[in-house]
């Protein structure tokens, strides 16, 4: 999906970097105003987000008119691989960007200046399938399933699962890695497989369309529990959240406070109103509102301060760090990760 789409407030144009993935964390229990003091807001911001939950978040807040305080003109533009989101960031071209926390650590431990800022979504994976019969990963062994975005969240949190239930990548279960939710989507409408882990609003998109044809695809293990069994800290995983970069953070940090209040007011909006939130968003993350209404109460969507968030966010990491070390930088973020 493109990223050039507004609702009610217009979108300036832009090039999105290629390609990228992860996210990172960590926390200063105090927010470091180290920016010249701005009693005006910005003449322009754009947010950027993945074509996934939280992104209806940040798209509400823009339709909806929450940023006046923030930027005179704000926009909103979808990243759509994780190397196009690292690259913007890298390169200077993102700064306010919602991603998954293990890449946002990834590029804060390899010192280049991201801090994590909340975290918008405490887990919207699930494993969705043709065959109803599936209702655990006991079901799944045998069985071929495709996950998206190879060697980051989806597949290490899927893998510990397996783990955790005593089952074997490539012997009890085969992994078919797939390079986007898209993609895994339509190979599952087309046949090809009957199983994948996929994000929302991935998830409800594919059973919508599948019904749409006289199909069936159903939504028969959440990750999110499965996560809780593994940390013991309840079904919540903080799989992404909002990425300031120190350039943001340096010259504009007055305007964090109003940015992070103006996604919590949005979130509660969203929670509440699905409708009203599918009817402000559906065009600029190019869904049909009834699939992003449907997606919202399977999307776990907050606006967690991530120094708040940091326990359930430790975990997560710390997970990581004992299978795939190199995804989060090769080592736990520091304190200054979190703000």
């Amino acid at each position: 999906m493109t990223a050039d789409h507004t609702t009610s407030i217009p979108i300036p144009d832009a090039t999105i970097p290629r390609r990228t993935l992860c996210t990172g964390l960590a926390a200063t229990f105090a927010l470091p105003f180290v920016g010249p003091a701005q009693a005006t807001p910005l003449s322009e911001l754009t947010l950027y987000g993945p074509p996934a939950g939280p992104s209806i978040i940040l798209a509400y807040a823009v339709g909806a008119g929450l940023l006046g305080k923030v930027a005179d003109k704000v926009s909103f533009k979808v990243w759509r691989t994780p190397d196009e989101m690292r690259a913007g960031l890298t390169s200077g071209n993102m700064q306010a960007v919602v991603m998954p926390v293990t890449a946002a650590a990834n590029l804060h431990t390899r010192g280049l200046g991201v801090r994590l800022a909340n975290v918008m979504t405490n887990g919207l994976l699930y494993v969705i399938s043709t065959d109803p019969s599936i209702s655990s990963f006991a079901d799944l062994k045998g069985r071929k399933i495709t996950v998206p975005f190879p060697s980051d969240t989806p597949e290490l949190v899927f893998r510990a699962a397996l783990d955790k239930n005593g089952l074997s990548a490539g012997t009890d279960v085969e992994l078919d890695l797939a390079g986007s939710p898209i993609e895994a989507i339509q190979m599952l409408l087309s046949g090809r497989i009957d199983t994948a882990v996929v994000p929302e609003p991935a998830a409800t998109a594919a059973m919508v369309k599948a019904a749409a044809s006289g199909k069936e695809i159903h939504r028969v293990i959440d990750m999110q529990a499965e996560w809780g069994k593994i940390t013991g800290l309840g079904p919540s995983m903080p799989q992404a959240g909002l990425a300031l970069s120190s350039t943001f953070i340096e010259e504009h940090g007055d305007k964090i406070e109003p940015l992070l209040g103006a996604l919590s007011k949005a979130a509660a909006t969203v929670n509440a109103s699905p409708s009203q939130a599918a009817s402000h968003t559906a065009a600029a993350l190019e869904l049909p509102w009834p699939v992003i209404e449907k997606s919202i109460p399977f999307s776990n969507l907050v606006a967690t301060r991530a120094h708040d968030a940091r326990p359930a966010i430790d975990a997560l990491l710390q997970a990581i760090a004992r299978t795939q070390p190199k995804m989060i930088g090769g080592r736990m973020p520091d304190d200054g990760f979190y703000l």
